[in-house]
């Protein structure tokens, strides 16, 4: 006969009447039951396998909290700003941060729903980029985004390229853009950053400002793509050309360099894998077709990869991109049918690369 494994709770450390009120409303708020311990046996158990240990800050003037091993997901919760004495012990303890309510209420919550959150995988990575100016590949990496939705998450690291909303026909949707989020660094709540920002048809996207367009700065890219994965979200990344220099993104679990079928362009995609670092030394190509151009055969001699798919002409790209409409990618239409190609070329979530 199986058993279900009962779900460890957070666990709270204090005795302050006011903060435990504080804390059990919000942790209610978050969905979690916690556990109070303020010693012996039970406090060990419970600081040993609670996923996350919420510590008053009446708790840090003795010697009981002070005593346990040190472990990850430790915060210590105040009412008010603390003095340097109880700062030393929330260091002492390994504490991640020092939460004061009610300003940082908000980010409690958000922490507490992460640390009861069942397990999910972690969501697929995706960069895209493109051999040379124009080659196509903001339009590529959009209908990608719109061929894997719901459930992804467009992200625009390109400053200059006018904004991937402009391409979902969403720059007028209401949300954070790339100046918003400049400041980000390290562990950031995958939940809380996607609800901030723009949905259009099942596409949560990260768009550059076209009032005040500046360098996405690898700290702030690398938070922003971890945060969506942790959650679960597929995220495909729009990178300008030739990448990023020393790019967080080199984990990718699939890249593609999309190419014009002209020699020069192919010239170009060549020197763009064969530079140092970034995500293109293993990179796939998807081809876009020009009159009179090189064969696909021809591309991937020239570049030294292989081709995952050819992009037809397709008539209705333009048209569509100049009335704010987002690309077509219909079962049978040149950038539908590509998508799906490069999107079944993804390792499933959890396999081995």
């Amino acid at each position: 006969m199986s058993t279900s494994r009962t779900p460890s709770r957070p666990l709270v450390v204090s005795t302050d009447e006011r903060l435990l009120d504080d804390l059990l409303r919000l942790l209610a708020t978050a969905g979690a039951e916690p556990e109070l311990a303020t010693g012996g046996p039970a406090l060990r158990r419970a600081h040993r396998q609670a996923p996350l240990v919420l510590v008053g800050a009446d708790a840090l003037g003795g010697g009981v909290v002070r005593a346990l091993p040190r472990r990850p997901g430790v915060v210590v919760v105040a009412l008010r700003e603390l003095p340097p004495a109880e700062w030393a012990g929330a260091v002492e303890i390994g504490a991640e941060r020092v939460a004061v309510l009610p300003d940082d209420e908000s980010w409690l919550l958000a922490r507490s729903a992460a640390a009861v959150r069942e397990p999910v995988e972690r969501g697929r990575l995706l960069v895209v980029g493109g051999a040379c100016g124009g080659a196509g590949a903001s339009t590529v990496a959009t209908a990608v985004a719109l061929a894997a939705a719901p459930g992804v998450t467009l992200v625009d690291a390109d400053p200059w390229g006018a904004g991937l909303d402009l391409l979902l026909g969403a720059e007028r949707v209401e949300g954070l853009r790339w100046p918003d989020l400049a400041g980000l660094r390290g562990r950031v709540d995958g939940d809380a950053l996607l609800a901030a920002l723009p949905v259009v048809e099942g596409v949560t996207v990260v768009a550059a400002s076209r009032s005040a367009p500046q360098r996405v700065h690898d700290d702030a890219l690398a938070a922003v793509v971890d945060a969506a994965r942790s959650i679960g979200s597929t995220v495909v990344v729009d990178l300008p050309r030739g990448g990023v220099e020393e790019t967080p993104l080199g984990d990718a679990d699939l890249a593609v360099l999309v190419v014009p079928a002209r020699l020069r362009a192919a010239t170009a995609a060549r020197l763009v894998v064969e530079g140092p670092g970034g995500p293109w030394a293993g990179a796939q190509l998807v081809v876009r077709q020009v009159p009179g151009g090189l064969s696909r055969d021809e591309v991937a001699d020239v570049v030294g990869r292989p081709v995952l798919a050819e992009l037809a002409h397709d008539r209705s790209a333009v048209p569509r991109g100049e009335r704010g409409e987002p690309p077509l990618v219909s079962a049978r239409s040149p950038l539908g049918v590509v998508a799906r190609r490069v999107l079944a070329a993804l390792p499933a979530a959890g396999a081995p690369r």
